[in-house]
């Protein structure tokens, strides 16, 4: 084992066992920051739990922290998130923030003595997702990702069969992520004056100054680059993790070897500038992975059940997101809805089928994730999902970006975390902050 997999190893537990500041028959404290529709999503179903209780809400956007302490029972609604930090009524904070907030909020309250859950992706660029597993190392708080999918007990089912050789050898990997925004789904619009009850320097934090624009606020920020990697960090990181989950990879071994990509901002003409096609390639030590971004046709592709209702699916037999394992006795197509293994029809010589037909049924595992992370805030249960696994899968799309905007194929050290043949590369591991938010 790798001296820096050994020691991401030990914090896991060694930060859950920290972690603990209340009884376990008593309740968790929990906060949320970044109240918008899916903050609000995720801490609904948090509190349904029969040991937590939310004390205290926090949003730049007023408005939107006043509503999810009305929905949560709150008590208490604020803008700055910091007041929050400070109480003591606090034990845990689910950040559901723009990425571009993510390590800020979650380094600092690790600091402040929280626990945290921070949704997906871990951080807006790889340097920063490091800084928050070395806050998790240091501080001994519990850092968990809204990674769902480790919470979804068809992926665990997908990973047992394919490590126990169901599939035979696997050396491809296809993920995909499919949406039609052509050609102007978030259209360009002029700068304005700040709504009431935003405090827009709060929101772009750590971002570059630029006015208010309402296409950089609340659900299309992702649009921009100043606040999101697009859809290859927004929609593949949840697949990118599950990637390393069903093939039981750890440590360095969860990271490539090399990485390469075409596309760009090819069709579409709204706001933003985040690519609109995105394919990439990632060299693993064992198999190859090739992703896909689109932006601009929703079809995806893949084995379709018909019956089956696909994620964000609009049609009978459209597949917008999927993940196939290419084995030398079978095929799996795995997604939210659940997996199917497709045996492999043999050949002239063998004609038999080299496995069998399997067929499990998923669902979206969003409600038992956050339920999970109250249990292991409460010590009763151990974590399945840390930063230490967030960063590993944030940093696939992070490093298609990469490729992307160097046109260079590049050579990863996982254990450096830099490229080993591009300084233009290893300029864009990380981003400057403004003055305010930097984090050492």
């Amino acid at each position: 084992m790798q001296r820096r997999e050994f020691a991401a190893t030990a914090i896991a537990s060694t930060a859950l066992a920290a972690s603990q500041v209340r009884g376990a028959n008593e309740r968790v404290r929990l906060a949320l920051v970044g109240c918008g529709g899916r903050g609000r999503y995720v801490a609904g179903f948090a509190s349904q739990h029969p040991h937590a209780v939310f004390t205290a809400t926090a949003d730049v956007y007023l408005p939107n922290a006043q509503a999810a302490a009305t929905q949560l029972g709150a008590g208490v609604a604020l803008q700055d998130f910091r007041r929050l930090l400070d109480r003591n009524d606090v034990d845990a904070v689910f950040v559901a923030t723009p990425d571009h907030w993510h390590a800020q909020i979650a380094v600092l309250a690790a600091q402040a003595g929280k626990d945290v859950y921070v949704e997906k992706p871990l951080a807006f660029s790889i340097a920063e997702g490091r800084q928050i597993v070395d806050a998790m190392q240091r501080t001994g708080r519990l850092i968990a990702a809204g990674t769902q999918h480790r919470s979804a007990p068809h992926f665990a089912e997908a990973a047992d069969l394919l490590q126990s050789g169901y599939l035979g050898e696997v050396k491809y990997v296809r993920i995909w992520n499919y949406v039609n925004w052509h050609p102007n789904f978030f259209p360009i619009v002029p700068d304005a004056a700040v709504p009431d009850g935003l405090d827009w320097d709060m929101y772009l934090g750590p971002a570059p100054q630029v006015p208010f624009n309402r296409a950089r606020f609340l659900a299309t920020f992702r649009n921009f680059r100043d606040y999101a990697g697009g859809t290859i960090t927004d929609f593949g990181t949840h697949r990118f993790d599950s990637l390393h989950q069903i093939m039981g990879l750890t440590g360095i071994n969860a990271a490539p070897r090399t990485v390469s990509a075409a596309g760009g901002r090819l069709a579409l003409e709204g706001a933003g500038d985040n690519p609109d096609l995105m394919q990439a390639t990632f060299e693993y030590k064992d198999f190859v992975l090739s992703y896909e971004g689109i932006n601009f046709n929703g079809h995806g592709g893949g084995f379709r059940t018909p019956q089956w209702r696909y994620y964000n699916a609009m049609g009978d037999r459209d597949m917008p997101n999927g993940m196939i394992f290419y084995g030398t006795k079978a095929t799996m197509v795995a997604e939210r809805v659940g997996f199917e293994i497709h045996p492999e029809p043999g050949s002239r010589q063998n004609p038999a089928p080299r496995t069998s037909a399997k067929s499990v049924v998923g669902a979206d595992a969003t409600r038992q994730h956050a339920l999970h992370f109250v249990d292991a805030v409460r010590r009763v249960t151990p974590a399945n999902s840390t930063a230490i696994h967030a960063h590993a899968a944030t940093n696939i799309g992070h490093l298609g970006n990469i490729a992307l905007r160097t046109g260079e194929k590049l050579h990863w050290d996982a254990a450096a975390e830099r490229f080993t043949n591009s300084a233009h590369a290893n300029a864009l591991l990380h981003r400057e902050a403004r003055p305010a938010w930097k984090l050492g």
